[in-house]
């Protein structure tokens, strides 16, 4: 193992492999070539134009830039290319003028219609000369390495509880305990954490985003010299098998640590079968109630350090 330049620990021969792994997929996919699959549309107008034509209604050019990794201006004049070509309209939101808007045009989305014939064409060239035993091998790769790529572009980022992405996750963590607990789910009657206990200095609240979308949340609770407790943890049913909550609990763990803390709790209903597996393979061990949540069944705590 060595530290490699970007301060990454890896194995000079995993870093060949991956490069040689770009390699190859760059060859295969097209991407050095010119045009985009034989069409007369550069790569990059031919993949801005597919994605604003898949997502079938006005797309945010902001979510847009995050959701390819863009620069701004680099997807400024690949908008403007489309739209001198009549292949795309950009106009602002009507509720909010702030936000500009891209969609396809009637000739954008026969064009469209084009790129996507000839995207799966070359996805069959790729099958094609294998046997149906490595086809079956390929796809699974290829679904192994889109999750962990995936899941390797997610960021945690510090938020205040009230802000709107910060909202829009727990409102999804609230829906899914009223759809999943035998009883329902009513905020007013749980112990909501105070706004004031997960921000600092009294707590944290993180939010997890996925290409500038917010797809999971975990608020940390720091009383001075007390146990911290993990708060509202919760994760888009859409990201899930990424490792994010686990991911979320390391996260948590290291901050209670940083903070001083000597054990980190949580509780959970018996509902969350899933999630109870998951703290007791972390390391968490079931413990006497030490809150009075009416929605907990299970209380749990790790001892830090």
């Amino acid at each position: 193992m060595r530290e490699s330049e970007d301060g990454g620990v890896g194995d000079i021969g995993d870093v060949a492999r991956v490069r040689r792994f770009n390699r190859v997929v760059s060859e295969r996919v097209g991407v050095l070539q010119e045009r985009f699959h034989g069409t007369e549309r550069p790569y990059g107008q031919a993949r801005l134009l597919w994605e604003i034509g898949e997502a079938g209604a006005p797309l945010d050019v902001r979510r847009l830039r995050e959701r390819l990794g863009l620069d701004s201006g680099y997807v400024s004049r690949l908008l403007r290319a489309l739209e001198a070509d009549g292949l795309v309209a950009v106009e602002p939101l009507e509720r909010d003028r702030r936000v500009r808007t891209a969609r396809l045009t009637e000739r954008g989305r026969d064009e469209w219609t084009v790129l996507d014939r000839r995207s799966d064409e070359a996805a069959g060239s790729l099958l094609a000369p294998l046997s149906p035993a490595q086809r079956g091998r390929l796809v699974a790769a290829m679904a192994e390495v889109d999750r962990l790529l995936t899941a390797g572009t997610v960021t945690l980022d510090d938020v205040a509880p009230d802000h709107p992405d910060a909202e829009l996750c727990l409102h999804g963590y609230f829906a899914e305990l009223q759809e999943r607990f035998d009883t329902g789910f009513d905020p007013a009657h749980s112990l909501l954490p105070d706004a004031g206990e997960l921000r600092p200095p009294h707590g944290q609240f993180v939010v997890a985003r996925l290409h500038g979308e917010p797809v999971g949340c975990a608020g940390l609770k720091l009383p001075p010299g007390g146990a911290a407790e993990v708060k509202r943890m919760w994760v888009a049913p859409r990201v899930r098998g990424l490792g994010l909550a686990r991911r979320f609990l390391a996260e948590m763990e290291t901050r209670a640590a940083r903070h001083g803390a000597e054990l980190l709790r949580l509780d959970t209903n018996k509902a969350l079968g899933e999630a109870i597996g998951l703290y007791r393979a972390y390391g968490f061990e079931e413990v006497a109630a030490f809150n009075d949540e009416p929605y907990a069944h299970h209380w749990f705590e790790k001892r830090l350090g």
